[in-house]
């Protein structure tokens, strides 16, 4: 079985490889402008592996999840699209919409009582769009992403079986080719669209599948740090009277990365570390008591608050 995994970490490194030749031959690149957070032109995009891996899967290991793999090639689809031309809005929710319902039907959710519907959507779109929000320097979504990947299989190995191995440990090896290439002080590639969307929809589908078959809630702080950061930084947008569907520049993580000059790997390594920690606790200490899950989650908030108005200031943060 090892065998199989090393082709398929070298199957895709070619792949990306050849991504990267037809992404420069078709312009798929992205300029630096005042939002951005890098300062020279990289290739866009290379976020398509992930999903390219989970084909992969499909058709290797016995054609499973196949409602879910449906949905994923139908937003990565758009999403790529969307990263090429920037498609009308109305279209890309449509099938972000038809995504997130096929994914239910691959969870059995429409099985259970109607108001997990509107529970589930708020936690898949409230994750995608946070992904999509965080994807900005190099790195950080490809080492969040395979931090989270890694501890689900951590969790399916040793404490309760959810979901199939061999899916993780391949979404894992299409992480570490991304992470060789974005990963480093000039990246190669950035995800794109196309990876921070899909990436995220096979996160939630895995940590879905873990609370559907534990009846535990408290898998949602798996995303905690990312989840804090983007839900904060909506709320003082909102206290600011910003529009909060415009792009911005106003999350900690680019605080840190614009503002401070932190290096672009350092800012990602903290967030890796420190939902590392969390992680850790949640399996050493939280596990299934709500209790103590909100209850650290409230600590968290308060210790994240404390931070940004320490580094940033009043004003910075609450406007006026």
């Amino acid at each position: 079985m090892t065998l199989h995994y090393l082709l398929f970490f070298g199957f895709f490194f070619l792949i990306e490889l050849l991504y990267f030749k037809i992404a420069d031959h078709f312009n798929i690149i992205d300029k630096p402008n005042a939002r951005s957070s890098h300062t020279a032109v990289t290739i866009r995009g290379g976020g398509i592996i992930f999903s390219l891996a989970a084909i992969s899967f499909f058709f290797i290991f016995g054609f499973q999840y196949p409602w879910f793999i449906l949905g994923l090639v139908l937003i990565t689809a758009i999403s790529f699209l969307d990263d090429v031309f920037t498609l009308n809005n109305k279209v890309r929710l449509s099938i972000h919409l038809i995504s997130v319902l096929l994914m239910f039907y691959q969870w059995g959710l429409f099985e259970l009582d109607w108001f997990w519907i509107p529970v589930a959507l708020i936690f898949v779109i409230g994750t995608i769009n946070a992904y999509n929000f965080m994807d900005g320097i190099n790195g950080i979504t490809g080492s969040y992403s395979l931090l989270a990947i890694g501890t689900l299989l951590y969790i399916n190995e040793y404490v309760v079986g959810f979901t199939s191995s061999e899916f993780l440990i391949v979404v894992a090896l299409s992480l570490l080719v991304f992470n060789f290439f974005n990963f480093r002080h000039k990246a190669k590639c950035f995800a794109g669209d196309v990876g921070s969307v899909s990436i995220a929809i096979l996160i939630v589908f895995f940590i879905g599948q873990l609370i559907l078959k534990t009846q535990n809630f408290n898998y949602i702080l798996l995303l905690l740090v990312y989840g804090m950061d983007a839900v904060v930084t909506i709320v003082f947008r909102l206290v600011r009277k910003e529009n909060i569907f415009e792009a911005h520049r106003s999350h900690f993580y680019q605080f840190l990365a614009n503002e401070r000059k932190w290096s672009h790997l350092v800012v990602s390594g903290l967030y890796f570390m420190v939902q590392f920690l969390v992680n850790v606790l949640i399996l050493a200490f939280i596990q299934d008591s709500y209790a103590v899950a909100v209850g650290f989650a409230l600590l968290f908030a308060i210790l994240f608050l404390i931070v940004r108005f320490g580094m940033e200031g009043k004003k910075r943060l609450m406007g006026g």
